[in-house]
């Protein structure tokens, strides 16, 4: 897929990954990186989506990235910016897309409970995600899948309403009716969500074709 063989024209408003505008991120489990008027392909899963086997691969995944760039250590949060400093950005653009292509084939494989499966429920996470649809950001196409959510989403005041504080408060709701309805206790969805930034139109169209190809699988 090329540029000029996209012929659908992107939202009013779409900006892909700019250069000449300030990009930051932190860290905390998973890298993220935030920009003022990005839209973000992002995935969400229950907390009982992914067995520990397939956690302890994907930290092994992680851990064999460091020494190549001569970071002694797999504590990512403390030398973060190291290796911000130290990795091109080709080069980690694919390591992250790598790392989510991963945990997406294994979410697809439909592990735990799969509470979204169920009708009310996914009704539960519809609702939530459109309550401030147009008000505290812009929701573009989204699948509820039997153990994980993914979405395209851009923060319209992303300086007083990040994408983490927009997501943190959609889970906690998500989670409180989900709770009641299904009399669960504990915690429902896994606290950190994977995210990235939508680069350009034909990332854009081909985030909104996996969408579309991940519920007809």
């Amino acid at each position: 897929m090329t540029l000029e063989s996209w012929n659908r024209d992107p939202p009013p408003g779409f900006q892909g990954l700019r250069d000449d505008l300030p990009l930051t991120s932190y860290f905390r489990r998973l890298p993220h990186w935030r920009q003022d008027g990005a839209t973000y392909f992002v995935t969400f899963r229950l907390a009982d989506s992914l067995p520990q086997a397939k956690l302890r691969e994907l930290k092994f995944f992680r851990s064999e990235f460091a020494p190549r760039h001569r970071i002694k250590t797999t504590n990512w949060k403390r030398h973060w910016e190291q290796l911000k400093a130290q990795v091109p950005r080709a080069e980690w653009d694919a390591f992250c897309r790598t790392q989510m292509e991963r945990v997406e084939r294994w979410l697809d494989q439909g592990m735990g409970e799969c509470y979204l499966k169920r009708s009310a429920v996914g009704q539960i996470v519809i609702d939530a995600m459109h309550h401030f649809d147009e008000e505290r950001y812009e929701l573009g196409c989204y699948v509820v899948m039997p153990n994980h959510v993914q979405l395209l989403i851009r923060p319209l005041q992303p300086e007083t309403d990040p994408l983490e504080r927009i997501l943190q408060s959609m889970k906690r709701h998500m989670s409180l009716e989900i709770n009641v309805l299904l009399k669960l206790r504990g915690t429902l969805w896994q606290e950190e969500s994977f995210d990235r930034i939508v680069r350009d139109e034909v990332h854009l169209y081909r985030c909104v074709q996996y969408v579309g190809n991940n519920a007809r699988r």
